[in-house]
């Protein structure tokens, strides 16, 4: 599988993946969390961040199941869910679904963070 390159924003969340930790951003100064990472807090503004651990938890907001194989190690059919998180209404992750077949996908399905492959990716909890 393949990742997105990190940019300025994105490398310390990039380099705790690859750690085996899933991180979120939490703004220093008003306390929300936010993903994915951005220069500013959008709530206060701020520019002050902190990298705090996820509890790798959520339900599953929305799926999409592929039929097509786009890479050569990626079973067919292969589900790309988009993951609420269990820190706030507003936080989504999106990752492939493992362990499980896209069969068993349902709005609301909890799911848990999986590190694997120096990727984030899904398993029902």
């Amino acid at each position: 599988m393949t990742r997105l390159d990190p940019d300025r924003d994105s490398a310390p969340w990039w380099a705790a993946v690859d750690r085996g930790e899933l991180l979120l951003q939490r703004c220093a100064s008003c306390g929300v969390p936010r993903f994915p990472a951005r220069a500013l807090c959008n709530r206060c503004r701020s520019r002050e961040t902190a990298w705090v651990p996820a509890r790798g938890t959520g339900r599953v907001y929305s799926w999409i199941v592929n039929h097509q194989r786009f890479l050569p190690d990626l079973p067919v059919p292969y589900a790309v869910v988009c993951v609420r998180l269990d820190e706030g209404e507003d936080i989504l992750m999106y990752g492939n679904l493992v362990d499980a077949a896209p069969e068993a996908l349902a709005p609301g399905l909890p799911v848990r963070a999986v590190l694997r492959d120096g990727l984030v990716q899904w398993t029902p909890a």
